[in-house]
């Protein structure tokens, strides 16, 4: 890797708070940020998450402030929810369809790419962006168990890295006063959503 190399984040949000809870530990998103930047030149950082429609205060708003004032580019998109056929409530949402569109209009710019995701949908997005010559990097986990990175999504990156690995330099250090506590995204089915386009 060089410090040349022109590099973007993308984060699906709720895909790594489950992949670091099943670690046992929470991001410390300036770290995560810093460690990134010291990799290359960091052109963007985008963080991805699904927030209750209908609900003024949710608990993932502060840490969306936050990321949104300290360099990330934060792109949400409210839920649906609905009835299903037995009669139950459901809550649907992903982030999938915005994030595959932002890292092919990226991918003429930048050399590398992080994907913080184990999420196996990613798997086609990974191989159209190394088609335009992006070198493809998957953020996940296999020591949990079950391992939090689909088999196909991880065969199909140039590298992984084990978010255990990182733990030491982007986790939030215990002995730090808690200022921004990391708050559970609000988990939706993973499903598909025909959205208006992007929530930027």
């Amino acid at each position: 890797m060089l410090p040349s190399d022109r590099i973007a984040l993308f984060i699906d949000g709720a895909n790594l708070y489950a992949t670091a809870k099943a670690l046992g530990f929470d991001i410390d998103y300036r770290r995560l940020l810093k460690e990134f930047q010291s990799r290359g030149t960091l052109l963007r950082a985008f963080y991805y998450t699904t927030i209750i429609e209908d609900q003024e205060y949710t608990s993932i708003r502060p840490l969306i402030d936050w990321l949104d004032y300290n360099g990330y580019t934060v792109v949400t998109k409210p839920t649906k929810e609905f009835v299903d056929a037995g009669g139950r409530r459901k809550v649907k949402g992903s982030m999938n369809v915005e994030l595959a569109v932002h890292a092919m209009e990226l991918a003429g710019h930048i050399d590398r790419m992080f994907l913080f995701s184990g999420d196996g949908e990613f798997r086609s997005l990974l191989e159209a962006v190394q088609r335009r010559g992006v070198h493809t990097t998957v953020v996940s986990t296999l020591t949990s168990q079950p391992p939090m990175v689909a088999d196909d999504l991880r065969r199909q990156a140039d590298a992984f890295i084990d978010l255990a690995e990182l733990r030491p330099t982007i986790g939030r250090d215990p002995l730090e006063r808690p200022g921004l506590r990391q708050q559970s995204p609000q988990f939706a089915a993973r499903g598909t959503i025909n959205g208006n386009g992007l929530a930027e």
